[in-house]
């Protein structure tokens, strides 16, 4: 009878779980000097940058996290670069990609990407862009649609579809010790979905932080989560991987760098392209002069990453640029807060806030 019940609770509780909803759906049109916008479901637009090129070829094999991306679905989200896995063949993945018109994005191919005539950090690649996981599609002329498994031909538009599941977590805490719990937390409670293995010590030179300010997501995909220590024009940061990406070729070294936390998760199955670290989850969000559609979209969806030092204060990072590999020695705790676009708990219009187009 136990049992029965059981089930029963389970079938009631996955019915009634919130579906994710559509906030907006970028449309990149394949089109020279055409217009990136972002579509809300209002039917509003918002420009977000011209085409200056489009791609011309993919890339493959382009970098190993792209492979655990479904085909079709942003792979990477970042503030210098956005890469949507076509395929995987062969184990490795192929990709087209999305700059802005002045960045460094290594993983990217100089003839597979849109180019977008915006700042790096900024629109498509700062309070517009995607989460991992996003799914994509390809508009025709007419209409109709075809799946993204190629270069787009001209007169198409790339659809990126992004979306918000209110029953996410808000946060997740990580202690930065081995054996350290990372723990998320819901409106209903928290739990452990990790622990680490590989605590952080060090900053280093990742240079997409560039692009973005201190204590804010610089970029998210299947098997990374880099953090800004420096300040908006400097260099210097941090990366969360998984425990199997970990011995991948490119990342074997992290064991040996206090550059890297390194996370296993707590029930055994791979955390890979895994919400909600890996996948559907994190934004670069919005810079501090960027406005989206209200209140809660502009101070929702701007990334919030706080420490604590000798279990102290919850507190923003010091400012940190350059390779330091003991500077975050008394760092015990890290917090990273999930973007947001309604007041929390009930869905709000605290009045829009004046568009401003280019």
């Amino acid at each position: 009878m136990k049992k029965i019940l059981l089930s029963l609770l389970l079938c009631l509780a996955s019915s009634v779980r919130a579906q994710p909803q559509e906030i907006f759906r970028l449309e990149i049109p394949a089109e020279f000097g055409a217009q990136a916008c972002a579509v809300r479901p209002d039917g509003s637009v918002w420009n977000l940058g011209r085409v200056l090129r489009m791609p011309s070829e993919t890339r493959y094999p382009a970098y190993t996290a792209s492979a655990w991306a479904e085909p079709g679905t942003v792979a990477a989200t970042a503030v210098n670069a956005i890469h949507l896995t076509l395929s995987v063949e062969n184990g490795k993945g192929r990709i087209i990609s999305l700059l802005p018109a002045e960045t460094v994005a290594p993983a990217a191919g100089a003839a597979a990407a849109f180019v977008i005539d915006c700042p790096a950090g900024t629109a498509l690649f700062g309070g517009w862009a995607p989460l991992v996981g996003s799914p994509a599609r390809l508009r025709r002329a007419d209409g109709t649609y075809r799946p993204l498994t190629g270069v787009p031909e001209k007169g198409e538009v790339l659809e990126i579809s992004v979306t918000e599941d209110p029953d996410s977590p808000y946060m997740i805490d990580f202690e930065n010790k081995t054996g350290g719990a990372v723990r998320a937390y819901w409106n209903g409670g928290s739990r452990i979905i990790a622990r680490v293995v590989h605590p952080v010590a060090g900053s280093g030179r990742f240079s997409g932080t560039k692009y973005q300010r201190r204590s804010a997501l610089r970029a998210n995909h299947c098997g990374v989560i880099c953090i800004s220590s420096s300040d908006f024009g400097s260099i210097g940061g941090f990366q969360i991987i998984p425990y199997e990406h970990a011995f991948s070729k490119e990342m074997r070294s992290a064991w040996d760098k206090t550059q890297w936390m390194i996370v296993r998760s707590a029930d055994g199955e791979k955390m890979t392209a895994r919400p909600p670290l890996f996948r559907g989850l994190f934004t670069p969000g919005a810079q501090a002069l960027e406005k989206l559609w209200d209140f809660w979209s502009t101070y929702g969806r701007r990334s919030l990453i706080l420490c604590r030092i000798d279990g102290g204060e919850w507190q923003r990072f010091d400012a940190v640029s350059g390779r330091n590999d003991h500077v975050f020695d008394h760092i015990t705790d890290l917090r990273i807060y999930a973007p947001f676009t309604r007041e929390p708990g009930k869905q709000t219009d605290m009045g829009k806030f004046r568009r401003t187009q280019k």
